[in-house]
């Protein structure tokens, strides 16, 4: 009996007492619970992964929804700066129109005010004159009826 039998001998007994202590089984048992808890650690990765996954789909919504939102509140603003610059448009040609049809009111007083004061300073002299005409060709009752007519001719025709 040489070495090697004892050696085989001893490897038997150790297989044997290896049985004998259920280490088989208290291995094939700690990978069985290292497999659940993988399994049960992947199926959590998953949850959450799928919970991420949701969330970004929520942001994503949200982001899309604010742009929307942002660009109508953008046009809306474009919407009301456009009118009230229509607005502040139309004021301001009412306001020139106004302002230049006063003018011409003003100017068309002022004209026919200096006419009516040319008129009736024309009417003063062309009276001084006819009486001074009268008066040093025309002499007593007959000069009076004449440049009392020649008056009142001359107011009829200016006035």
């Amino acid at each position: 009996m040489d070495a090697t039998f004892w050696a085989l001998i001893g490897l038997i007994l150790f297989f044997v007492l290896m049985v004998y202590v259920k280490v088989p089984g208290k291995i094939g048992s700690a990978l069985d619970n290292r497999a659940v808890k993988i399994r049960e650690e992947l199926e959590e990765a998953r949850r959450m992964r799928e919970e991420a996954q949701a969330l970004l789909s929520e942001y994503q919504r949200k982001r899309h929804e604010a742009e929307s939102e942002a660009e109508a509140i953008i046009a809306e603003a474009n919407a009301e700066a456009e009118r009230l610059t229509l607005e502040t448009n139309q004021a301001l040609d009412e306001m020139i129109a106004r302002r230049t049809k006063a003018a011409e009111e003003k100017i068309a007083q002022a004209e026919s005010q200096a006419v009516a004061e040319v008129r009736a300073k024309a009417a003063d002299i062309a009276v001084a004159a006819a009486e001074e005409i009268l008066t040093a060709k025309v002499k007593d009752k007959l000069a009076d009826d004449i440049l009392s007519k020649s008056i009142a001719q001359v107011k009829d025709r200016l006035n």
